[in-house]
Parts: C-alpha cells; structure tokens; sequence
C-alpha cells in the first residue's frame, strides 16, 4: 500500500498527469486493481491546494477516459464472455458478474450508472452486458452519463480534500485519497448488502 501510495503522490505532481490520469482512466474500465478513483481524487486536492492544477481539464479527461474504458471493457464481454481469464473466475469477480448478469434483465440503466462507482462491480456489469447481447447504442450514451458523473463526483472529494488544507499539496491528496477510499468501502458494504437481500428474497420467493 505504500508504494502505491507512493506512486500515486508521484503522478500528480508529475507534468505527465493528464496523460497519466487518461491512461488510468482508461485501464481501470477493464482492470480493476488500476486506482483510477484515488490518482483523480489525489490530483483535485492537490489543485485544490496549490492551484497548478487545471480542474476542468482534469475532469474532463478522466470523464473520457473512464467511458473508453467501460466501452472496452464491454467490447470484451461481447467477444470473450466473462470466464476467459483466471482472475475472472476468483469468487469475488464470479460473484459480481452473476449478480450483474441477473440485475441486467431487471434495471440495465440504473445498473450501469451505479457499478461504475465500485471497481469491481463496473468491470462485470460492462463486461455482462457485452456477453449478454446488451445492444451498445444503449450501452454508449450510459457509459458517458455514468463516466462524466463518476468524474464529477471523485474531483468534488478530492476538492473538498484540497480546500481542507490549503497549501500543503500532500497532506491533502491523503486526505483525499482516505476520503474516496472511505466512500468506496461504504458502497462496497452497501451493494453487498443488497446481494444479500436479493438473494434472501429468491429464496423465499
């Protein structure tokens, strides 16, 4: 975790950070352990604090980024389907792709906005929805709503980091990076939550 750490607080004072923050974007559509959420969150607070940098470009470029992404990442289910690959198959990963599958057929739009907020849960709703069939005119526009609010959402915290503690570009890109991290574990128990009772309610149905 610390060099993770590390490496984030070294990208966003790195001169490379819009291209940088595109390519993590980019990745973490179809990747999950690629941190995209805390390198947008850690740059914000860091602009926030200092100012060098440009907010709007940020989140813009992370908005593009996070929907290139998810659109890779259902090109992939349509090909592949999703028990190709090793890790697609861990019990966590199953899981989600098996509760993804399910809920599409009940509330695909809801679905795809909310999962790209839990890294895992936007990997297997994207991918599900590309092995399902899922038509991508659809699936397009959804993308670009679901990145541009993720976007949105991640820069608010990481600004809010930022105004916290004016001046001090690393306190606050912690600060930052604890806060989304915080709300990441929050709707991680949420949504596992609602499996759970899911599930409760098909059983006893």
């Amino acid at each position: 975790m610390d060099i993770i750490n590390e490496l984030i607080m070294q990208t966003v004072t790195s001169p490379w950070l819009y291209v940088i923050m595109l390519a993590v974007a980019v990745i973490d559509g179809f990747f999950p352990p690629i941190p995209s959420e805390t390198v947008l969150v850690a740059a914000a607070a860091v602009g926030a604090s200092t100012g060098e940098v440009n907010i709007v470009l940020l989140c813009a470029i992370a908005a593009v980024g996070a929907a290139i992404g998810d659109n890779i990442a259902f090109a992939i289910g349509r090909r592949l389907g999703t028990g190709r690959f090793a890790w697609m198959r861990r019990p966590r990963v199953a899981a989600a792709f098996d509760h993804a599958q399910r809920a599409l057929d009940r509330s695909s739009a809801a679905l795809i906005l909310g999962a790209r907020y839990i890294p895992v849960g936007r990997v297997a709703v994207n991918m599900s929805a590309g092995a399902l069939g899922f038509p991508w005119r659809r699936f397009l526009p959804l993308s670009i709503v679901a990145g541009t609010s993720w976007s949105i959402f991640s820069v608010a915290i990481g600004l809010l980091a930022g105004s916290w503690v004016k001046d001090q570009p690393l306190l606050s890109a912690a600060l930052g990076i604890a806060l989304a991290l915080l709300i990441g574990l929050i709707i991680d128990r949420v949504a596992a939550a609602r499996r759970r009772r899911a599930a409760s309610l098909q059983l006893a149905g």
